[in-house]
């Protein structure tokens, strides 16, 4: 068995690994004969490695105990897959990259993409310890058991992450001399009790006094799966929920005490209760710009702030907790729930004072008279038609602010827009991986028109690997947030136009299903057929560019 063999081997046996992405090189080359030999991990050949590194992204994203790979050749293959790498050192997801590197005898010497540091060369090792985890570098096949088995439990344990394995080209093809299975020891990052005693009483305390209470549900939610254990506070205990945009219909929308979004592009209603909110308890959030209104300092000001996170280092970062828990969302809510429940707080309870106008920016008429498609009739519309338990993925871009303010969820519909890192293309080409992790959901895309055309040319990965996922293309012809941003601060806007394709006429010749809608109801049509044929399909949704989402605050 040689190294390729046993990364492959590796990863079969973690039972965490179905599909691989990436691409080749004259450094990696050999890896994809291993590959191409496994009966129990289809490989995804892409067009460009950073949609690679975005795949595997997808791939995790609502698949917490999936491990998202992709692999590339050395220096430049691996160079592009930086931007996924970033996305899942800033999201907490567990991705390992395999990337080739120059053989040690001849590093320094210039060899063909080399990236060693030496003699003017790039160092990708430097780079990659930056922007992961850990990266680890071969030199001897003897060694490949032991580094990826270090490298799959760090990429899993305490706050998720990705991780780097550069291989040499020697010695891809060398034999392993002492192959073995590796052991997970993926440990949950739990709260201590007397942590979780201080935390119910109170919470408890609060609720005795009658204090507007608040929980402000965050990302890290989603990836600890604490949706049951969020529930169970939030109806035992009659507390008022809004979530961050990153957490958005984590929670079903349409409960009596969904206050939606809140931020800077949050919801009127969660809004007018922040403010009068005495106790907040943030879970699974890194109080991100979009969820401070741009890190505004006195935001917590005359509010008793209780902080749940994985990561210490999030603790005190923007706002100073009163009440700190280094915790998984899940391990920690649950924690105080049974502490709360042997102080006999459910008899506590009381109905929070709520407005039943609770002004929601999909239950409001959109703004202006656009003669073209609405935005916020894109977004209505992916809602409604999308089937309950379907994945809808937002991009980069004011179609993001329009599918998180007007899409509203019901079901297990689930949706996820990018994160703080947050490069344009990545959902784009993520929701290959999400599709490949979840075959039997219906995965949607919302990419801005110039989030597709950065990373296109994947439609025909989708095509050639039979993968069927549909694009809603929201197709206004410029950037329109960055246009938005430049009126607020000057007046006046630059270099905001661009030329679209015949997005149509593009998806049929890559073998794909291609539609064109210029009102919601063509709109409607074209996803319900989207749906039913169950291929890759692209919907040009042809809409308004002078209009503009809402904003709690400029930009």
């Amino acid at each position: 068995m040689d190294v390729n063999q046993a990364i492959v081997k590796i990863l079969e046996e973690t039972g965490r690994v179905s599909h691989v992405f990436g691409s080749t090189g004259q450094v990696n080359a050999s890896m994809l004969l291993a590959l191409r030999d496994s009966d129990k991990i289809k490989t995804v050949v892409v067009r460009n490695e950073q949609a690679a590194s975005f795949m595997a992204c997808g791939y995790t994203m609502f698949n917490p105990d999936n491990l998202g790979v992709c692999f590339a050749t050395g220096g430049p293959g691996a160079f592009n897959l930086f931007s996924g790498m970033a996305v899942a050192y800033s999201d907490s997801l567990p991705i390992i990259g395999i990337t080739g590197y120059a053989t040690a005898a001849v590093r320094g010497k210039g060899c063909l993409n080399e990236s060693s540091g030496l003699s003017r060369t790039p160092d990708s090792h430097k780079m990659f310890s930056a922007t992961t985890k850990k990266s680890y570098i071969v030199e001897d096949a003897s060694q490949i058991c032991d580094i990826m088995e270090d490298a799959i439990n760090t990429a899993f344990n305490g706050r998720p992450g990705p991780v780097h394995v550069h291989v040499p080209k020697n010695i891809t093809t060398a034999e392993v001399p002492n192959f073995r299975s590796i052991k997970l020891d993926i440990k949950p990052v739990k709260a201590k009790q007397r942590c979780a005693s201080e935390f119910a009483a109170r919470i408890l305390s609060g609720i005795e006094k009658k204090e507007k209470l608040l929980l402000l549900v965050g990302y890290g939610c989603i990836r600890a799966e604490a949706k049951d254990e969020l529930m169970q506070l939030i109806d035992k205990y009659k507390i008022p929920f809004v979530t961050t945009m990153d957490a958005k219909g984590f929670l079903p929308e349409d409960h009596k005490l969904s206050l939606g979004i809140f931020g800077t592009t949050g919801d009127p209603v969660s809004m007018v209760y922040f403010e009068k909110a005495d106790t907040v308890i943030a879970v699974g959030n890194s109080f991100a710009e979009n969820a401070t209104l741009l890190f505004k300092g006195d935001l917590y000001d005359n509010k008793t702030l209780l902080h749940i996170n994985i990561d210490p280092h999030e603790i005190n970062k923007v706002y100073p907790a009163d009440y700190s828990m280094i915790s998984d969302a899940k391990a920690g809510l649950s924690s105080i729930l049974s502490a709360m429940e042997a102080m006999g707080g459910a008899a506590k309870a009381f109905d929070a004072e709520i407005s039943d106008d609770k002004k929601k920016w999909f239950d409001m008429p959109n703004v202006g008279s656009p003669e073209k498609m609405h935005p916020a009739d894109v977004a209505r519309v992916i809602s409604e038609v999308a089937p309950d338990d379907a994945i809808i993925m937002g991009d980069a871009g004011s179609h993001m602010l329009w599918l998180s303010e007007y899409m509203k969820l019901s079901g297990n519909q689930r949706y996820q827009n990018p994160g703080s890192f947050g490069p344009m293309a990545s959902h784009t080409n993520g929701c290959i991986g999400v599709k490949c992790a979840n075959p039997d959901k219906v995965v949607i895309s919302g990419s801005g028109d110039g989030c597709y055309l950065m990373a296109g040319f994947e439609l025909l990965t989708a095509v050639q690997n039979d993968i069927p996922v549909v694009w809603v293309i929201f197709n206004n012809g410029e950037f329109n947030v960055i246009k938005k941003f430049l009126l607020n601060m000057f007046n006046e806007h630059a270099y905001m136009s661009f030329m679209n394709p015949d997005y149509v006429a593009y998806a049929q010749s890559c073998g794909a299903t291609g539609m064109r809608a210029t009102n919601k109801e063509e709109l409607k049509e074209c996803l319900e057929k989207a749906i039913a044929l169950n291929k890759p399909v692209v919907i040009d949704a042809v809409i308004d560019g002078d209009v503009f989402a809402n904003m709690n605050k400029s930009m």
